[in-house]
């Protein structure tokens, strides 16, 4: 295979690195800021809902992973306990399983089942216990066993789609999980129709010409740790875009125009009462004697004291300084004319006409 020379490599990232790198650390920061500066959504943290699914998820995710792995949840191979070939005689090989551990019903019905080379190639495609376990099931008709073994094929992800419809239910964690309803039942039913698609379509009998142990392939066992494998990978996947979705990161979903307009009137509320509080206190202090003296009091002292600050030579120079090189005296007139404006229209208007009715020119 041919490989690209280090010198190639380096011109390429000498040329496309100051292109690639700015666009890269864009990325980076909108994805930390999420959609706020779309749709004027902060990050915030997990809501209590999305984190009890997320616990949920994440506990399913784990069982699954030990029931693919763990070898106390894995079904027996008796051809892989007992390292024996396809072709070894019946009763030579329960001999063996029968000196590693006790006999049981299931081993006496399984030596049974084994009264030809078809009922051991099925045995590698559905396991022991559909093969032990079928009271109809023929090595002369092989659906057979197809049909027994479907409904513990779906299983897994029935009960799995069980735990997706529950976590994204709008009842149990409320429109941040419900926007993934649909994609992740999808998902769940695409997995489920592969998983039986692959399991009705394998040819067993490939199996047939395996003369060694390591040219068996166990398809059973390896079809069962990838489901669970997938299912896991499915919650982990759809924990991520809760996670994603209901801190604003990504895949946000801006307010409608309802929800903002409700957000204004209570914010302006908001600002109203407090206004009104403001007023209260001021007509109370009015009003009072003893408060009115103490207003003034301080006014009194807050003009003698910044008077005195506003004499001392380091802030005159400061000031000075400011004035002539940092500062632009219209600027700030304009800003703050602006300012009044937009807060105080009536007051404004009133402001900027002067004797006989009228308007002052700029």
């Amino acid at each position: 295979m041919a490989t690209i020379p280090w010198g190639t490599i380096r011109s390429l990232l000498i040329f496309f690195g100051p292109i690639l790198l700015p666009k890269a650390i864009g990325l980076y920061r909108s994805f930390r800021l999420g959609p706020a500066n779309q749709h004027g959504l902060k990050v915030r943290p997990v809501p209590s809902p999305v984190r009890r699914a997320l616990l949920l998820l994440f506990v399913f995710s784990l069982s699954y992973l030990a029931l693919s792995f763990l070898p106390f949840f894995v079904p027996e191979n008796i051809f892989h306990l007992t390292q024996s070939r396809l072709q070894i005689p019946v009763d030579v090989l329960f001999t063996r399983l029968a000196s590693l551990r006790p006999p049981t019903v299931a081993d006496n019905t399984l030596r049974h089942k084994f009264v030809n080379l078809e009922s051991r190639l099925l045995y590698f495609q559905f396991g022991p216990l559909v093969l032990s376990e079928c009271p109809f099931c023929s090595s002369d008709e092989p659906k057979t066993y197809l049909y027994y073994a479907l409904p513990k094929l779906v299983a897994p992800h029935l009960f799995n789609l069980s735990v997706i419809a529950l976590v994204t239910s709008s009842l149990f964690i409320g429109r941040e999980g419900s926007k993934w309803r649909y994609h992740a039942t999808l998902a769940s039913l695409v997995l489920a129709f592969a998983d039986c698609y692959m399991v009705s379509t394998y040819n067993y009998q490939l199996n047939a010409r395996a003369l060694r142990l390591n040219e068996i392939d166990f398809f059973h066992w390896r079809q069962r740790s990838l489901r669970y494998v997938l299912l896991a990978t499915l919650n982990l996947l759809l924990s991520t875009l809760l996670y994603l979705s209901s801190t604003n990161r990504l895949f946000a979903t801006p307010p409608s125009p309802a929800e903002r307009i409700e957000s204004v009137n209570r914010q302006l509320q908001q600002v109203k009462g407090k206004l009104n509080a403001a007023g209260v206190m001021q007509n109370t202090i009015s009003r009072d004697d003893e408060l009115r003296a103490r207003m003034n009091f301080y006014w009194q002292q807050e003009v003698r004291l910044m008077g005195e600050v506003m004499e001392e030579r380091d802030v005159v120079e400061g000031v000075r300084d400011a004035l002539q090189q940092r500062i632009v005296v219209e600027n700030v007139e304009r800003d703050a004319e602006s300012y009044v404006r937009g807060m105080l229209p009536p007051f404004s208007a009133a402001m900027h006409t002067s004797g006989g009715g009228r308007p002052k020119e700029e």
